[in-house]
């Protein structure tokens, strides 16, 4: 039987493939970032993912099923409660969480917002739910007139922060957050604070690339398992955020989906690491909270565009999985993230083909096939699928 050496996951951040049964719960029912971005473009072109799988999944205009597809294909369910990016990735590295983290439909209660003002020794703005490229255009000028940080929130479990960088310099506005992630524990243990600097003037503020993350550790992952056996976790994108580095052995902090991709080629070809994790961001942060369906067809067909020289440069032994961590349909009233199954497509040379995977239970179905693969003790979720692509 083949031995796996390494295991690459690629997650395309809010790419969902419909609604989940519990979808309108969560305001989702009909949800289908993939099916109503292609509705939306008249198809979607991606031969290469349709041709590991994709169309065999669900219709998708554009991407028709094909009768060979060179990946095994499927879906996942969230077991988790919630839709968030850290809810997500954590399921799919094992840990399927028994309550959602807190949410702030009508901003902080007022001694969370206190206890932060007095804290760092300023007042604050806003404090209600706001996409982030509208709030700055509210209130940046105010910002930019006081100093005082701009506190937001989204449907997610996130405390974000935006702050000017000619007001505040990044290492303050860093320390600021930091600030902010050692007060939000118990109750409001939210999942991320996140520092959203901004540049700009009266009118024309936009969001810069220093973006970073303060999340919470997660409990013991696979990762953390994968390093206690002696082997390597490399992390692209934004993963070492997303586990608060946690497990994780060396890291690309790429900030866009071409340098994730070029760090990711650059991960086939040349590390050694068991494990090779990567985040495509863009997807989510620039076209799904933005309502840009063109914008999400034509970061698909990018991706889509790098596959043969990602596939191309697997080795024997590697198994290459692609995913999402939930949606974020681009066409619906919303600029949140949806309760969506994510998409699965599995290949490597040397394994098995055209193997429908099913609708797996859970994400933790990843970390299950992982720990298989590489002979670690079983988790607490989650069922290997390594058997169908052996």
């Amino acid at each position: 039987m083949m031995q796996i050496r390494r295991i690459i996951i690629a997650v395309l951040d809010g790419v969902g493939a419909g609604a989940l049964p519990d979808a309108e719960l969560y305001g989702d029912a009909g949800s289908n970032t993939l099916v109503h971005t292609a509705e939306a473009v008249g198809g979607l072109r991606l031969p290469h993912m349709g041709q590991l799988g994709l169309g065999n999944i669900l219709p998708i205009p554009g991407v028709p099923p094909v009768s060979a597809p060179t990946g095994c294909y499927g879906r996942m369910q969230e077991a988790s409660p919630g839709k968030d990016t850290i809810t997500g990735h954590w399921e799919i590295a094992g840990v399927v969480l028994q309550h959602p983290f807190p949410t702030y439909p009508e901003g902080f209660p007022e001694e969370v917002i206190r206890a932060f003002e007095q804290a760092i020794g300023t007042r604050t703005l806003g404090n209600r739910p706001a996409s982030g490229t509208v709030i700055i255009q509210e209130l940046g000028d105010e910002h930019v007139r006081t100093g005082f940080p701009i506190v937001y929130t989204s449907a997610d479990s996130v405390f974000q922060i935006a702050m000017h960088e000619e007001v505040i310099p990044i290492e303050q506005q860093y320390a600021i957050c930091a600030t902010a992630r050692q007060l939000l524990t118990g109750a409001h243990a939210v999942g991320r604070v996140i520092c959203r600097p901004f540049v700009g003037t009266s009118g024309h503020y936009r969001r810069t690339e220093r973006r970073r993350d303060f999340p919470l550790t997660p409990p013991p992952t696979v990762l953390n398992d994968l390093q206690a056996s002696g082997r390597h976790v490399h992390a692209i994108g934004k993963i070492f955020e997303i586990f608060n580095g946690s497990g994780i052995s060396s890291r690309d902090h790429t900030t866009s989906n071409p340098a994730h991709i070029e760090a990711l080629c650059n991960a086939i070809r040349h590390n050694e690491s068991a494990l090779i994790f990567a985040n495509l961001e863009d997807f989510d942060m620039l076209y799904g909270h933005r309502n840009d369906p063109q914008g999400m067809a034509r970061a698909l067909e990018e991706w889509d565009r790098a596959l043969p020289e990602l596939v191309g440069n697997l080795r024997p032994g590697d198994l290459f999985l692609i995913t999402s961590d939930h949606g974020n349909d681009p066409v619906t009233p919303s600029t949140d993230h949806s309760r969506e199954y994510p998409f699965l497509l599995a290949t490597g040379p040397g394994l098995k083909s055209g193997m429908d995977l099913g609708t797996r239970a859970t994400y933790a179905d990843i970390a299950a096939t992982i720990r298989q693969a590489f002979d670690l003790p079983p988790g607490p979720h989650g069922v290997s699928f390594l058997p169908a692509l052996l």
